[in-house]
């Protein structure tokens, strides 16, 4: 039996990083590099992860997307879900006071039908017209710094909310929040790119446990805080999960996968270091590649999804996401209608047994 002892030294070699074609190409039947033995054999503060240990291996090259298989899912993914899962909670509790307030400023400052619907819209309008800003932004300067800004906003203007001395403010700073709210989902695009193929799925739908808790502990703290302190104070109560994952986020990982599309693999390695210590995992041989076989420096564009591959399954997955949002956001906001149509006018019945049938019907969901 014959090996190939190959010994490779570190070497600098002058590329331009801020390009893609400075890193190599994988191969289309390349595989992940043989597993260091020794975690500190590897170089710490380099371009490219070059082999500078004898081993016999059939390719020197590796993605990130193999480096994290490799890893598998361990402590890193853990605390990550942790990190996500508020970030998702506090999401939840946005939404879900929207089906509590909205009753709560028809009692006190005694609006519309129209006005009270409106207050709610415009929530979803904010996320709606903002969605686009914050996925460019997180392009640019990626998921992480997104997210911080995206927390100390949605803190900012959520506390704000509970200062509003009349309906056009809390009008205008909800609307503020939902525009926030829009970058929520860079959190789950941050979480599922450090997340093993194999578990990736069932660790993304398991997120909705949070928004099922946040949910929950929305409907609590409403129980206790709106008969006795009212509404104000619900809406900076619930603001608490977000100064949380606010003061968290400069412990967020960036996506190694952003920094390997934005030619920059010194920083894609030692994010990658990162998960490898934290999983008690030995480091890749090799040398980190761009995932894709074909490279570009353009960025993606929304137009891109409907080119023809992609037109039937982007028209697909948006009039699934829009049949689920209307048909779940549908059911809370509606509940707590029905169930403050049956009621008394909201000055016949104490403050306490309005609130009790707002918000059971929400529990239940």
């Amino acid at each position: 039996m014959s090996q190939i002892l190959n010994v490779a030294k570190l070497t600098s070699r002058g590329r331009n990083t801020s390009h893609y074609e400075d890193l190599d190409r994988a191969d289309s039947n390349s595989r992940p590099g043989e597993l260091l033995q020794d975690g500190d054999s590897y170089p710490h503060s380099t371009q490219e992860l070059e082999m500078n240990s004898v081993s016999a291996v059939p390719d020197d090259t590796f993605t990130v997307t193999q480096a994290v298989n490799a890893f598998g899912f361990g402590k890193f993914q853990a605390k990550l879900s942790l990190f996500t899962g508020l970030c998702w909670m506090a999401d939840s509790m946005e939404m879900t006071i929207l089906s509590i307030l909205s009753p709560a400023l028809h009692c006190e400052w005694h609006i519309t039908r129209y006005q009270q619907a409106l207050a709610t819209t415009v929530v979803f309008l904010g996320m709606m017209l903002s969605s686009t800003f914050w996925g460019h932004l997180s392009d640019r300067y990626g998921r992480k710094q997104a997210l911080t800004l995206c927390a100390v906003l949605l803190f900012y203007y959520g506390l704000l909310s509970s200062f509003a001395p009349n309906y056009v403010w809390i009008l205008f700073l909800r609307g503020l929040v939902g525009f926030a709210i829009g970058c929520v989902p860079q959190s789950v695009t941050l979480y599922a790119e450090f997340l093993p193929s194999k578990q990736r799925a069932k660790c993304v739908v398991l997120l909705d446990c949070f928004w099922a808790l946040g949910a929950c502990f929305e409907v609590l703290l409403a129980l206790i805080v709106m008969p006795t302190l009212g509404w104000q104070w619900l809406l900076a109560l619930s603001t608490a999960p977000l100064l949380a994952f606010a003061c968290i986020c400069p412990w967020l990982p960036e996506s190694a996968r952003y920094h390997v599309a934005c030619g920059e693999p010194d920083k894609a390695l030692a994010t990658l270091r990162q998960v490898a210590a934290d999983n008690g995992k030995p480091m890749l041989l090799g040398r980190l590649v761009v995932d894709d076989s074909i490279v570009t420096e353009q960025r993606g564009r929304v137009r891109d999804l409907l080119i023809p591959q992609l037109r039937k399954t982007s028209l697909l997955l948006w009039f699934i996401w829009t049949v689920c949002a209307f048909c779940y956001y549908g059911v809370v906001l509606m509940t707590t209608e029905l169930f403050e149509a049956s009621a008394s006018r909201c000055q016949s019945q104490p403050e306490s047994s309005n609130l009790l049938r707002l918000v059971q019907p929400i529990a239940g969901n």
